[in-house]
């Protein structure tokens, strides 16, 4: 059996598992959850959800680290890739982004800080669509014309 079967049957059975347990949790209600009834039950599905997110990052990330060492050319876009995103983030928070300190309904105050954070990932995410949306804007464009 080769890995892309065995991959498939991996995801079929954590798929199957994951929808039991989301049954649980729904069959148990809201009000016995924030009445804390089944809040042991809750707790345990928790905490397998985050193993399971935790070894599929580890899975990504061995196998992103594995094919990036084998493949040199690979590597150097994926830095490249890297750092016009970290470049781009920088230029959102410094040049566009802007803190102004803020109360909130809940009584606390967000910090200038906190409130240039959330600007500047508004505005990278706009550019990060503007750009996404250029690229395929253009690569249309480009097929049309052939």
């Amino acid at each position: 059996m080769d890995l892309q079967k065995l991959l498939k049957i991996v995801a079929i059975v954590t798929g199957v598992i994951s929808i039991f347990f989301l049954a649980s949790i729904l069959s148990a209600g809201d009000e016995a959850i924030k009445a804390g009834e089944s809040g042991g039950t809750v707790n345990v599905f928790m905490y397998v959800s985050y193993t399971v997110l935790a070894i599929a990052v580890l899975i990504v990330l061995a196998f992103t680290i594995l094919n990036l060492v084998s493949n040199t050319s690979g590597f150097k876009n994926t830095l490249i890739g890297i750092g016009a995103f970290v470049v781009l983030s920088l230029l959102c928070y410094f040049g566009f982004a802007n803190g102004v300190e803020t109360p909130l309904k809940d009584g606390n105050m967000l910090t200038a800080n906190g409130s240039r954070l959330i600007g500047a990932g508004l505005y990278l995410f706009y550019f990060l669509a503007l750009i996404a949306g250029g690229i395929m804007l253009g690569f249309g464009i480009k097929k049309m014309v052939k």
